[in-house]
């Protein structure tokens, strides 16, 4: 048994999977397994995750058609045997050299989620749009479930796996961090923020999110399970 899974779902990513791969080896010396899930790739993602064939410490799921973020996560949660697990974008907008941070409130049991906060210092090289964006989801987060966070949508989410597989995801796309979100505040677990640093990058360089039909899918999301009796 691993005591860290890495999920990095993946679409599209051909000129940044392999380092991302390597940044999440190199950045925290636990026993871990990688599992990548190929989300219906059209470029050469597919080709360069075959280098992974045979790799111990490396898991690859091919998806035939792309179904989204969230229904990639879900695939791969069912492969997990770490203790922990953390979601690490394929697109190097985080640094997986942040890991250790993230992972030590885990680590010592002061938390069992664990989010890596692009904005808990400030706007940190974010877009104007996209620092909005994300600032107004935050405060209503804060405000319907009477939190203190600063960033709902960040790439690096972390929880202790026992918590992660507890909770009832229906997810297929971006909405995985709302609906998570919403789901642990539920289930009354403090979410634990740790900053990171951030690289963003534009539409014509991969970036998938769009902040408003996006922003206004993870609203709704909010509102629903807040209110939304809890199985």
């Amino acid at each position: 048994m691993a005591q860290l899974s890495v999920i990095i779902p993946t679409y599209n990513e051909e000129r940044t999977i392999c380092n991302v791969v390597q940044a999440v080896r190199n950045s925290v010396q636990v026993e871990k397994e990688i599992i990548i899930v190929n989300d219906g790739s059209t470029d050469g993602t597919s080709e360069i995750l075959e280098h992974f064939r045979g790799d111990p410490e490396i898991k690859v799921i091919h998806q035939p058609e792309n179904r989204g973020k969230g229904y990639a996560i879900r695939l791969a949660l069912s492969q997990v045997t770490g203790e922990y697990v953390v979601i690490q974008d394929a697109d190097m907008e985080v640094d997986p050299f942040d890991l250790p941070a993230i992972l030590k409130p885990l680590l010592n049991k002061s938390s069992y989620v664990v989010y890596g906060s692009r904005f808990i210092n400030g706007r940190n090289n974010s877009p104007l749009v996209g620092y909005i964006a994300n600032y107004l989801l935050s405060c209503l987060v804060n405000l319907l479930y009477n939190t203190q966070i600063t960033d709902e949508s960040t790439g690096y989410k972390a929880f202790a796996t026992s918590l992660i597989k507890s909770v009832d995801l229906q997810c297929e796309g971006f909405e995985f961090c709302a609906e998570v979100t919403a789901k642990v505040l539920r289930m009354q677990h403090r979410i634990h923020e740790v900053p990171i640093s951030y690289f963003p990058r534009r539409k014509n360089e991969g970036k998938k999110l769009r902040f408003w039909r996006d922003g206004l899918t993870a609203v709704w999301i909010l509102i629903k399970y807040r209110f939304q009796k809890m199985h």
